[in-house]
């Protein structure tokens, strides 16, 4: 995929725009992120699909492999977010990042956000390379 794939429709609305995006970057984890939120906040998730996706992840200056860099460095620094960052995690093997990248990223975290944010994503990354294990596209 690349960063033009995701402009190449910018007639789409944000919300088309946004499920396309969400569709090449997260794939099946987006999409169950989604499905998720329809009984409790339907209204949530189409502004989960138009702002982050229809219009940050679409536009240029950065591709999506940066953008998901940032997202699994942000995600990890933050500590608390261990179901994004598990969505996220999958996103950058998705978007072709290596699983000794994704390390790498949270071990550099631990400089900034300290061990115990490092340690909760390096775990988090852990069992998302666990669930691609046999897969087709583990990396």
């Amino acid at each position: 995929m690349t960063h033009s794939n995701l402009n190449a429709h910018r007639n789409e609305s944000r919300l088309e725009r946004g499920r396309r995006a969400l569709a090449e970057i997260d794939g099946e984890a987006g999409e169950a992120v989604i499905a998720s939120l329809a009984d409790i906040a339907p209204d949530f998730a189409a502004l989960l699909l138009e702002f982050p996706f229809g219009d940050i992840y679409t536009r240029p200056g950065l591709d999506v492999r940066a953008r998901e860099i940032a997202t699994i460095a942000a995600l990890t620094a933050m500590g608390t977010a261990a179901p994004q960052l598990k969505v996220h995690v999958a996103a950058g093997l998705n978007v072709g990042l290596s699983r000794e990248e994704i390390v790498e990223i949270m071990m550099q975290m631990a400089v900034y956000a300290g061990f115990p944010a490092a340690l909760n994503g390096l775990f988090v990354a852990k069992e998302v390379f666990a669930d691609r294990v046999g897969s087709v596209d583990a990396s």
